[in-house]
């Protein structure tokens, strides 16, 4: 579901409602330990679950005074964030 390279972390496959709390829970250990991007390229399926856990993710960043970018946002979640007017707050990872 999520594995480490480096200083990131690449989430994979679905992260829907069914499966979310987990995938939030594993990210966050990820980010305690200084994880600073999250790739979403490889999620395979989502709903608006994804953006709830990278609101949350964010939050958690920002408590704890770490930057957080994300790489290779599905367009979906781009088009949610954009209708729940929370785009310009997730911040886009460096190429």
């Amino acid at each position: 579901m999520i594995r480490r390279e480096s200083g990131r972390i690449v989430v994979s496959g679905p992260v829907t409602l069914a499966n979310v709390a987990a995938v939030l829970e594993e990210g966050r250990r990820h980010l305690e330990e200084g994880v600073r991007t999250v790739d979403l390229g490889e999620v395979t399926e989502m709903d608006s679950s994804l953006l709830a856990a990278i609101v949350a993710w964010l939050r958690e960043a920002r408590r704890a005074g770490r930057e957080l970018a994300f790489a290779n946002i599905p367009e979906s979640v781009r088009t949610i964030a954009r209708l729940y007017g929370v785009d310009e707050l997730i911040p886009a990872a460096s190429r």
